[in-house]
């Protein structure tokens, strides 16, 4: 039977309006094509994480496509039934796990049984939400939502060398709607340097800096030496813990970026966040949304109203019989709420 596709202009988004179409084709049933994939990045069209995540899709709802390549960029997704199953993916480059694992996530949620997921690739990249922003600021808000998941962490991955691994358990539920208008009172705080075949004096000036920006005492600081072979690599992982969300704003060690640089990059970050008394950041703004439409409702305040966020708004409403209304109250200072119609 040939379904009708819904027509999408990959331009407007990168990668993120790829995977939030195969995430929604999935659950809504809804055929797509996608025609100028990152057409205005360096390297258009599918990269090896997007190729397999387009490939994890089909294999997840027995899709037929068409365009499925490296470099491509049009694609034709036509998904048929979701499986539950115990599935194994492997990106073959430092290219992202987590961002692979989040689009087979709400698919997985309406599977007629547990689920699995194991996917080999970068962990920590520069380009993706790491794997600790995953189990520490992302799922805890799915889980309150309703979802049964877990995420274990099994080997790190850095840029370039990849190699990582992450498992994700899937219990099938039903989302709910959630609520975030602030963060609340600020409860504690972490810095933690990871250091993979660095030096450790990396790791102690990222923290040091840290100290004397944000004030934060000794005793919240720390350094976890990972082993060498998972390497090399460095992520420094500012984690805030409120009454209603935990934020994490991260950042990596590059060639011939010292070490005082990269910890004012995920200090700037953490800093805009803090000063606008939003419950979110921009990066967990953007990874909020998509459930919430799934959920049929929902609302948050963002300190960055990106431009990831206000694409993939128009892609959600394109599949979904939803509304997402934004208000913004200052520069650093925006409601966002999604409901059905």
């Amino acid at each position: 039977m040939n379904k009708p596709f819904l027509e999408l202009d990959g331009a407007i988004g990168g990668g993120q309006i790829l995977r939030s179409a195969l995430s929604l084709s999935m659950v809504s049933g809804r055929a797509f094509r996608i025609r100028n994939i990152r057409a205005r990045r360096s390297r258009p069209g599918l990269l090896r994480q997007h190729l397999t995540a387009v490939l994890a899709a089909a294999e997840v709802c027995a899709a037929r496509t068409d365009g499925a390549e490296l470099g491509s960029q049009t694609l034709s997704f036509i998904p048929g039934s979701i499986r539950a199953g115990d599935y194994r993916f492997a990106i073959g480059s430092a290219g992202s796990c987590t961002l692979v694992m989040q689009t087979l996530l709400p698919a997985l949620l309406v599977a007629p049984g547990p689920s699995s997921l194991r996917i080999t690739g970068g962990t920590h990249n520069p380009l993706a939400p790491p794997a600790d922003f995953l189990q520490r600021a992302w799922l805890p808000l799915l889980r309150r939502m309703g979802v049964g998941v877990e995420l274990e962490l099994l080997r790190h991955g850095f840029m370039p060398a990849g190699g990582g691994e992450l498992l994700a358990r899937v219990v099938p539920g039903e989302l709910r709607p959630l609520h975030l208008p602030a963060p609340g009172t600020r409860l504690s705080q972490e810095a933690r340097s990871l250091l993979s075949g660095v030096p450790g004096h990396v790791g102690q000036r990222e923290l040091q800096r840290v100290a004397r920006r944000l004030g934060w005492a000794q005793e919240c600081l720390k350094v976890d030496a990972i082993p060498t072979d998972q390497g090399p690599g460095n992520a420094l992982l500012l984690e805030i813990t409120c009454e209603r969300v935990t934020e994490m704003f991260c950042a990596f060690g590059q060639p011939r970026i010292s070490s005082e640089r990269v910890a004012d990059q995920a200090i700037d970050l953490a800093r805009t966040w803090l000063d606008s008394g939003a419950a979110t950041s921009e990066h967990l703004a953007d990874q909020l949304l998509l459930p919430m439409a799934l959920a049929g409702g929902g609302s948050f305040s963002t300190c960055t109203l990106s431009d990831h966020l206000t694409s993939n708004i128009e892609v959600i409403q394109r599949f979904l019989p939803v509304r997402c209304q934004v208000q913004s109250r200052r520069q650093d200072f925006h409601d966002v709420v999604i409901t059905a119609l």
